[in-house]
C-alpha cells in the first residue's frame, strides 16, 4: 500500500509543510509551486489530500485562495490553526553584526518589522519565507540571513541568530484540509463550522435579505467575505461561515432562507471545529 500524500504551497520548511507535518504524520508531504499546482495535484490524484492556508491574525484572507475555492471542485474536511513562529537565521559564521539583508516573504517581512528596524537591515522579498531560507544557504554569504520557521534551519544547515522575531505573539494562521471527496462530520459529534459559498445581485438589501435566516433562527455566521466575480460590478460573490451542522434545524432553515435570496449557493465543507476556536470566545 502507497503512503498518502499531503500537498502544500512553498518549500520544504515552509510553515504549510510543518502543519503537515504536525497533524498527518503519517503522509508524505509534497511540495508544490503554487496554490494552483496543489489543487490540481488533489485533483488529479497526485495528492490525497492539500493544506491550504485561508486567514491570518494579522495579514487577513490569504490573496487568491477565495476565488481558487468555490470552482476546485474540491471539500473542505478539517481545519487547523497554527501560532506563526519566524527566526532570523543565516549561515553558519555570520552574526547580527555581519548582516547587511535579510530576505523573507512580503508579509514575513511586514510581521518582523521591529528586528529588521534595529538591525537596520534591507529587506529583500522571497516567494515564500523556506525559499528564502534556501536561498540563503545557497548564497553562503554573511552578510545575506533570511526570515523563516524553524524548520527551514534545519533542512538548510543554517544557524538560528534571533528567534521568535515577530511582532506580534497572537500572528496565527488558519489553514484548511481539501480531499476529493465530500467527507462530512455527521451532526452531533461536537462543534461544526459550515462553509458555503453564494452570490447576490447588486440590488438594494439584497444581502440583508438573504442573512436574515441567520439572525431569526439565532444561528452565528463566523465569517462573510465578498469579491467580484466574473470581472464585473454587478454580481458579488460571498465567502461564509457558520456555527452548526446543515442538519441541525436552525443552520437547514437558515440556508433555505439564504437560497430564496441567492443563487449559486454551494456548500463547501462541513467539519469539526478545531478546538482553538474555543479559546478565542475565553
Amino acid at each position: 500500500m502507497s503512503t498518502p500524500r499531503i500537498a502544500y504551497q512553498g518549500e520544504p520548511g515552509a510553515n504549510s509543510h510543518i502543519v503537515c507535518q504536525q497533524h498527518y504524520p503519517a503522509f508524505e508531504a509534497l511540495a508544490c509551486a503554487s496554490f494552483e499546482d496543489v489543487f490540481a495535484a488533489v485533483r488529479a490524484g497526485e495528492a490525497d489530500l492539500a493544506m491550504i492556508p485561508i486567514d491570518n491574525s494579522i495579514a487577513g484572507r490569504v490573496a487568491d485562495i477565495h476565488h481558487f475555492l468555490p470552482d476546485s471542485g474540491l471539500h473542505i474536511i478539517a481545519e487547523h490553526f497554527w501560532r506563526i513562529q519566524f527566526h532570523l537565521m543565516a549561515v553558519p559564521g555570520a552574526s547580527l553584526e555581519t548582516l547587511k539583508t535579510v530576505h523573507s516573504h512580503v508579509h514575513a517581512l511586514g510581521q518582523c518589522r521591529r528586528i529588521i528596524g534595529r538591525l537596520g537591515l534591507t529587506t529583500v522579498i522571497s516567494g515564500d519565507t523556506a525559499g528564502a531560507a534556501r536561498e540563503i544557504a545557497d548564497a553562503a554569504d554573511p552578510t545575506q540571513a533570511a526570515i523563516a520557521p524553524p524548520l527551514a534551519a534545519e533542512i538548510y544547515g543554517l544557524e538560528v541568530l534571533a528567534r521568535d522575531v515577530e511582532d506580534e505573539d497572537h500572528n496565527t494562521t488558519r489553514f484548511v484540509v481539501l480531499s476529493r471527496e465530500d467527507v462530512r462530520v455527521p451532526a452531533g459529534q461536537g462543534p461544526v463550522v459550515t462553509t458555503f459559498v453564494f452570490n447576490v445581485r447588486n440590488l438594494p438589501a439584497a444581502l440583508y435579505k438573504a442573512l436574515g435566516g441567520f439572525a431569526t433562527n439565532g444561528v452565528n455566521m463566523t465569517k462573510l467575505e465578498s469579491y467580484m466575480v466574473g470581472g464585473g460590478f454587478t454580481a458579488t460573490q460571498f465567502l461564509a461561515e457558520a456555527d452548526g451542522h446543515p442538519d441541525d434545524p436552525a443552520v437547514a432553515r437558515a440556508l433555505e432562507e439564504l437560497a430564496f435570496f441567492t443563487t449559486d449557493v454551494k456548500l463547501l465543507g462541513v467539519y469539526p471545529a478545531d478546538p482553538f476556536r474555543a479559546t478565542l470566545d475565553a
